[in-house]
């Protein structure tokens, strides 16, 4: 058994990694931390997160359920206790975090931005802060798992778990960029939707589901898009839209095919890519998010105009999960070099 632990886990994300490594073979969960001034702060995993209580009242070590406060000093110390650290943290927490981590011997999944780039100029001026630890963002490994997996198993120490976002839209764009089917003159055009719970677990009127109808927010400037682009290895216009429900993401890509591709080129190019991934399934049909909602799964579905040159990806996600949590415990199994699925598909 590897000792894990959560910092960050009173958040929507939080939850979604409690829940799935409670019940996992071989990453043992024996901490959840919150930050030292967290108003959950010593309060139990139940009730921070009811639809857990089930999980609090059976463990036998209630301890390992508790919240916990954790502060600067104490970080890497709790690096040295453990094994495997997956951060569920504001992403200037944890850019600290893990600077203070650096030189423990636990395997680090980060869930927040401040790994994901690999310029630091670009991330200040998306991020909204100076990145202090550049030389980190150079040692990090991206951790979209079905692209980057033997980077993933070979990694050191940091991982940089990709935005749920990015996740959706990678998924489905980079077949078509990987085969060299698309004429790159014409730049991706990716329309994504996504769920309220998104925004976080944080009171807010922007996110609250009495006020959220169907609205484009971002426009030109989200900062997922120089992540979509640095892993595409293209220019991309993004736009992304939140929706009136829980949880999910529908992205939409819509790009253009070079001369003479053919709709055998792009079907190949999915089924090459997915053939031997069992996260992502090539559906018949168009996906939604109720099929992926609470799942690890990404759903993916796909269209051509021979006449347009134009192909149309779908790819549904859940935001929580294989945009976050199950994605980062996805990574984690392929570094300790366990099955892939292991503790996220139960029959």
């Amino acid at each position: 058994m590897m000792k894990t632990c959560v910092m960050g886990a009173s958040g929507y994300t939080g939850a979604e990694l409690i829940k799935i490594l409670v019940t996992h073979p071989t990453f043992d969960l024996s901490a959840c931390f919150v930050s030292h001034n967290s108003a959950d702060a010593h309060k139990g995993v139940g009730e921070v997160h009811p639809q857990l209580a089930h999980i609090q009242a059976n463990d036998a070590h209630k301890n390992a359920l508790l919240m916990q406060p954790l502060a600067d000093e104490q970080v890497e110390q709790i690096g040295h206790e453990h094994d495997i650290i997956f951060m569920a943290l504001p992403h200037e927490v944890s850019h600290h975090w893990a600077h203070l981590l650096r030189n423990t011997s636990a395997k680090i999944f980060d869930l927040s931005g401040a790994f994901r780039l690999s310029d630091t100029n670009t991330f200040e001026r998306f991020y909204g802060f100076k990145h202090a630890y550049p030389e980190l963002m150079q040692q990090r490994v991206y951790g979209l798992a079905e692209w980057h997996y033997q980077q993933i198993q070979n990694a050191k120490q940091l991982i940089a778990v990709p935005g749920c976002y990015p996740t959706a839209s990678l998924l489905g764009l980079k077949p078509l960029m990987h085969s060299a089917l698309l004429d790159l003159e014409k730049m991706p055009i990716i329309n994504a939707v996504s769920g309220v719970s998104g925004a976080g677990r944080k009171a807010s009127m922007t996110s609250s589901f009495y006020e959220v109808s169907l609205q484009a927010y971002g426009v030109l400037g989200h900062r997922h898009t120089p992540e979509i682009e640095e892993f595409a290895n293209s220019d991309v216009i993004f736009t992304p839209h939140l929706g009136a429900f829980k949880r999910g993401i529908l992205a939409t890509i819509t790009a253009f095919t070079s001369e003479h591709v053919t709709e055998q080129d792009i079907d190949q190019a999915f089924v090459d890519a997915y053939a031997n991934k069992p996260l992502v399934r090539l559906c018949s049909q168009w996906p939604k998010v109720d099929q992926v909602a609470h799942t690890p799964f990404c759903d993916i579905h796909w269209a051509f105009d021979k006449d347009k040159r134009c192909v149309v990806v779908t790819s549904a996600i859940d935001n929580l999960l294989k945009g976050a949590a199950s994605q980062a415990v996805q990574c984690a199994n392929i570094m300790c070099k366990l099955d892939e699925t292991t503790g996220l598909i139960h029959a």
